[in-house]
């Protein structure tokens, strides 16, 4: 018998729950800088099509979010591994000790900004159409 084998089951599972979020957020990411060429595209096909021109401003910011996301996703998964490692350790560990949440934070605070630079180019974006 494992010892200690809830603690570690515990550990492994919220190690697959990092992964999973890293995945969704790298997916996001895939997605944000798609749905900026196709914002691109919409552009020019209504453009060409004889009608009234958009004027829509999809800089680059749509590809930049996107990659942003697809990087933090990888350091997600990063920051996940050396967690479980540690904990791991730390369950086996005779002392006590309480591991930090700065990268959390840090990674959460990162999202908490990339989410708000989505809704800001989004309205922009939409706003400038109409």
């Amino acid at each position: 018998m494992i010892q200690n084998f809830s603690d570690h089951a515990a550990n492994e599972r919220t190690f697959l729950a990092w992964v999973r979020t890293a995945i969704a957020v790298m997916a996001f990411g895939f997605l944000v800088a798609r749905f900026n060429l196709f914002l691109r595209i919409a552009m020019q096909t209504a453009a060409s099509g004889g009608g009234h021109p958009l004027v829509l401003r999809t800089g680059g910011f749509g590809n930049v979010a996107g990659l942003t996301l697809i990087v933090a996703g990888t350091v997600m998964v990063i920051v996940a591994a050396i967690r479980f490692i540690r904990t791991g350790q730390a369950i086996d560990s005779p002392e006590r000790k309480f591991g930090g949440a700065r990268a959390d934070l840090i990674l959460a605070a990162l999202m908490v900004i990339l989410g708000i630079a989505m809704v800001v180019y989004l309205s922009e974006t939409l706003a400038g159409g109409l």
